[in-house]
């Protein structure tokens, strides 16, 4: 429970601070830097007497305000920063600075928000002035191994975003072609049940026009054929409303096309699409298979399928386990991720969370659904019934 409360507390505070304007983001990062280049001074004594020159409070002051607009302009906050910084020690009673954090944070904004040459420019301008100013080798190689850890870190905060908008513009890409997909099967599908309805009810209303004619003209002459023939319109009718309730059923679906029909033998298949996506996917399967009915089969996979969507949509994870345990009696399905999980400020439930409900308990079978106890993540148990053998 303390992870799972940890780990909602930092993505609403992920999405509290992405949500802030970035002027005040940066406007409040320059006041800490302020403060913490302006330590020395409060915290230690002029050795020579007497205050701090005032120098040194200008030189700080100057350097920290150009990062309230790093990112707007990271080439020119840079030099601003850095600049300034150079001519610090020209006058000697001023408090000594150990690291210059304004010149690390402008270093790292250049790397993670401006272009190769504009980087590489301006990266090669800070390191060489710093070399050329700096008082010892020491500091030098200090100075460096700073200077080149900042560069380091930009770049692969400017990676990450790239990696994460990259899967975020997949996965939308991957969602349309789906919906694509979906609308032109409805199309054929809708095409296929006109049809069939057409056939069903030509045939049915045929059966029972001649029946019914041929029904009165028997009843005094043949009693028997004329009670075979309302058996037969009855027969007749029972027939036509049992496919006309399957076609309707149909229509009320929302995946598409019903034959053929998808089974369990395609979880591997489905675990391959979504491994594309970038998400690690995990399929195993325990115990001897036996048999599940035609709709089971295609409720398990329907099941995997929107579990696997939920996790790729809206769980922000890296690994999903698609887990297969063959009972005596069951099927168990275990799905799990390492996601942030659903909010619990969130009502509970969902289209996709309540179709699954409605698959397994429309086959028999149960689903079990919510946070992972313990871990991080999410986990969909279900429980399908095996055919009788």
């Amino acid at each position: 429970m303390g992870l799972m409360s940890e780990s909602r507390l930092i993505a609403r505070f992920r999405r509290w601070y992405g949500g802030l304007p970035t002027i005040l983001v940066d406007g409040a990062l320059a006041a800490l830097v302020l403060l913490i280049q302006l330590w020395p001074f409060l915290s230690r004594e002029n050795p020579h007497g007497g205050p701090w020159h005032w120098w040194g409070y200008a030189v700080v002051v100057v350097s920290a305000v150009p990062l309230i607009w790093r990112r707007r302009a990271p080439v020119l906050v840079l030099l601003a920063v850095c600049i300034p910084t150079g001519f610090y020690d020209l006058e000697e009673e001023v408090a000594a600075q150990p690291i210059w954090y304004t010149g690390l944070v402008a270093l790292y904004t250049l790397a993670a928000y401006s272009s190769r040459w504009k980087r590489w420019i301006a990266f090669a301008f800070t390191l060489g002035g710093g070399l050329l100013i700096v008082g010892s080798a020491e500091s030098g190689v200090r100075g460096t191994v700073q200077f080149v850890a900042a560069y380091a870190i930009g770049r692969a905060a400017a990676a990450s975003r790239a990696h994460a908008a990259a899967l975020e513009e997949r996965a939308v890409q991957l969602a349309r072609e789906r919906e694509i997909e979906a609308e032109r099967a409805a199309e054929r599908e809708r095409a296929r049940i006109a049809r069939d309805m057409h056939d069903i009810l030509a045939h049915a209303v045929s059966v029972m026009v001649v029946q019914a004619e041929a029904g009165p003209v028997a009843v005094t002459s043949n009693p028997a054929r004329a009670v075979a023939a309302f058996d037969a319109i009855a027969g007749a009718g029972r027939d036509a409303m049992h496919q006309l309730r399957r076609l309707l059923n149909v229509l009320k679906e929302e995946e598409g096309p019903r034959g053929p029909q998808p089974t369990i033998e395609g979880l591997p298949a489905l675990a391959d699409q979504v491994r594309s996506t970038g998400l690690h996917v995990t399929y195993s399967t325990t115990g001897s298979p036996g048999t599940l009915s035609p709709d089971t089969e295609v409720a398990a996979y329907r099941i995997t399928q929107e579990a696997l969507t939920n996790i790729v949509k809206h769980a922000g994870a890296t690994r999903a386990d698609i887990a297969l345990t063959w009972q005596d009696h069951a099927l168990m399905i275990d799905i799990t991720d390492d996601g942030r999980g659903r909010d619990a400020a969130l009502p509970s439930g969902g289209n996709g969370l309540i179709g699954i409900r409605e698959r397994a308990a429309a086959c028999g079978g149960t689903a079990e659904l919510g946070p992972r106890p313990g871990k991080p993540g999410f986990r969909v148990l279900v429980r399908l019934p095996r055919a009788a053998s």
